[in-house]
């Protein structure tokens, strides 16, 4: 079916997504101050020797894989991916949106998930939700702070003052965080609207929660550097040269190896 460019607005839809990202930066811009108090936290656990640990379910698992490991990143966080709630290729089914979905609900997960390591109070968290209504996000704050760890939250803060939680306790992520950051996105995450569509399309949490993700890493990266310990990036062949890329690859996993088999020397707490 072709499209009528005259029955679109002198503004295209594109150009309505693109605008709005846009205010998405301005917003992120706005927390630089919190931004710099994110990565003062997040370098001490590095530099101590720790990790990072950053979590996310459901689509907010992309927050989680942004910051490591990919090109541009370094060791130092510990991904938190548990595949139940994050899956989303097969959407129905076995392994659907609907049991994902189900399990972001279930209270106790948190706690059965972070079992699996020897945490320290020399650690620090990141902990990203869109809604920040969801049991599993907030309890996983609650779970760290227990253990004396730092929480950053990244959430959309109006979609989340727009939403009603699910925990029992009536609680949401940002009640359980030391700092708060915001994506910027509006309630309901999308942000375009069509003419003649009466639900909006095009969401923004992701894009708004990438730039607070690597505004966080870039600050980070100049602390460590500052502090005599430049972290080993992940770097293009075609910017370093394939023998050097191969090099950082190489002892940035290795890296992360050690550091993260420090997280398994008493998982049984003895």
């Amino acid at each position: 079916m072709s499209i009528n460019p005259a029955s679109l607005s002198s503004r295209s839809p594109s150009q309505a997504y693109l605008d709005h990202c846009r205010q998405l930066t301005d917003c992120v811009e706005m927390q630089l101050s919190a931004i710099a108090q994110a990565a003062d936290w997040f370098s001490e656990s590095i530099l101590g020797g720790r990790m990072v640990h950053v979590f996310g379910s459901g689509h907010s698992r992309i927050m989680v894989e942004e910051m490591w490991p990919r090109y541009g990143s370094f060791p130092g966080f510990n991904p938190i991916v548990e595949m139940s709630l994050t899956f989303h290729n097969l959407v129905v089914g076995c392994n659907g949106q609907r049991q994902a979905m189900f399990l972001e609900n279930v209270s106790g997960l948190a706690d059965r998930i972070l079992r699996n390591f020897d945490l320290s109070d020399t650690d620090s968290a990141f902990v990203c939700s869109s809604s920040g209504c969801n049991v599993v996000p907030i309890e996983m704050a609650e779970a760290f702070q227990k253990q004396g760890i730092r929480v950053v939250a990244l959430v959309s803060a109006k979609h989340s003052q727009a939403s009603t939680t699910k925990h029992s306790r009536g609680i949401k992520l940002t009640d359980v965080a030391d700092l708060v950051l915001d994506t910027g996105a509006p309630a309901g995450d999308a942000m375009v609207h069509v003419d003649n569509l009466d639900t909006p399309v095009a969401p923004g949490s992701t894009v708004g929660g990438c730039l607070v993700v690597n505004a966080i890493k870039a600050e980070v990266a100049a602390r460590l550097t500052a502090a005599g310990q430049p972290p080993k990036v992940l770097t293009a062949g075609c910017v370093v040269g394939s023998e050097r890329a191969v090099e950082l690859f190489e002892s940035a996993y290795d890296e992360h190896a050690h550091r993260l088999a420090r997280l398994y020397e008493k998982v049984s707490g003895s």
